[in-house]
């Protein structure tokens, strides 16, 4: 099995892509250790030592180091880890928690529906590629509040990404968005 290592724009993150699906169905983000129970391969990533966040996109894992840590150590553990997972497992499993609730978010206006639609088609895949994602948190007065995952999350360029890139996006194409906001 050949997995590709990449670096992205985020020092502290590195993006593993297996050549295969890793999440059939939206993404994970795990943050902690006590975070990590809704996965197998999240658990198996947060045994290796410096290992401060697990991403799972579709068909890609971003994991995130503390700032202690070298990856010159790290990166063949973390390897090794989502190596062995995959010849065990085709793609990423998730634990649901008993208490999880899903809830069908109601669309409020047009307005939501054609910014979930740009960041949809145009923003997320773009983030992809460097390891991230970036996810639709809500949309008040004027302003579209949005979530970073992954390589995103913490990356120093995420803020000029988000500026120069996403907000611009949205306005050109959104009239009624005003300013764009990470949380």
């Amino acid at each position: 099995m050949f997995i590709q290592t990449e670096e992205t724009p985020n020092p502290l993150t590195l993006k593993y892509s297996p050549g295969r699906i890793v999440m059939e169905q939206g993404t994970l983000t795990i943050t902690s250790t006590e975070g990590a129970w809704r996965s197998p391969l999240a658990e198996a990533l947060f045994h290796v030592a410096g290992v401060s966040e697990v991403f799972f996109g579709q068909d890609f894992i971003s994991v995130t180091k503390t700032l202690e840590q070298d990856w010159d150590l790290l990166k063949p553990q973390v390897l090794g880890s989502i190596m062995e997972y995959f010849m065990e497992n085709d793609t990423v499993i998730v634990r649901q928690d008993k208490n999880d609730e899903t809830q069908e978010e109601e669309e409020s206006s047009e307005i939501i529906k054609e910014i979930k639609e740009l960041i949809e088609a145009r923003i997320r895949p773009a983030v992809a590629q460097d390891g991230g994602d970036i996810t639709f948190e809500h949309f008040t007065d004027g302003i579209v509040y949005l979530k970073m995952h992954g390589a995103c999350s913490g990356c120093p360029s995420s803020s000029v990404t988000l500026k120069n890139g996403v907000e611009n996006m949205l306005r050109h194409y959104v009239p009624e968005v005003q300013e764009v906001k990470a949380l």
